[in-house]
């Protein structure tokens, strides 16, 4: 997406990572202090050992969130069907018409369809997620996201915020106005759609 902050992420080079057997003795003697663990990324569900990982997490006791931008519904029907998930937050990118354009062109809309359904099926709790920004959401996109999404559990427009490190320009934050503007868009099909971090 243009407006993601986390270009590094795309662009590498990476380091080393972390030791999974480091990361969890870390998780051990926070035991009791933390509640729970929040998966993140870049996308997590890329992984073949996510799963494994959240079983150990689970089997410390931490309560475990997934984000994730939903092109991987395997992984998550596997998660959700395990009961391995407390949470789950899904981006959604755009409206479907405009889902590979929001995407760098990507064809990656049946995916997050099928990971969308995987969600609103079942008894995981969950939130769908928008980070709205000019001109790539409008209150016709916000519309067609509401219709596609009815009845979701909950719903978020988040606006963009320049960190200077995206991975292209030619987006602008919305004002608050627009936002107000967008979440009327949606209130129709999902009546609990909020902004957040404005």
């Amino acid at each position: 997406c243009p407006y993601c902050h986390n270009s590094e992420l795309i662009s590498g080079p990476f380091g080393p990572g972390e030791d999974t057997d480091a990361v969890l003795a870390f998780l051990k003697k926070r035991q009791g202090i933390l509640d729970g663990i929040c998966i993140t990324g870049g996308e997590p569900t890329l992984q073949p050992e996510l799963p494994g990982f959240l079983e150990k997490l689970r089997e410390l006791g931490y309560a475990i969130k997934l984000d994730t931008n939903g092109t991987y519904p395997g992984m998550l029907k596997g998660l959700l069907r395990d009961g391995i998930l407390d949470y789950v937050a899904m981006d959604i990118k755009n409206s479907p018409r405009r889902y590979a354009e929001t995407c760098g062109g990507a064809d990656i809309l049946s995916r997050v369809q099928e990971s969308v359904l995987l969600l609103q099926d079942s008894l995981a709790d969950y939130e769908f997620r928008t980070t709205v920004c000019r001109p790539l959401h409008t209150e016709r996109e916000m519309e067609e996201i509401g219709r596609w999404l009815r009845g979701a559990k909950s719903y978020f427009l988040q606006p963009f915020v320049d960190t200077g490190n995206l991975v292209s320009g030619g987006v602008q934050a919305h004002t608050r106005d627009e936002l107000a503007r967008l979440r009327q868009a949606v209130l129709p099909y999902i009546p609990n759609t909020q902004l957040r971090g404005i």
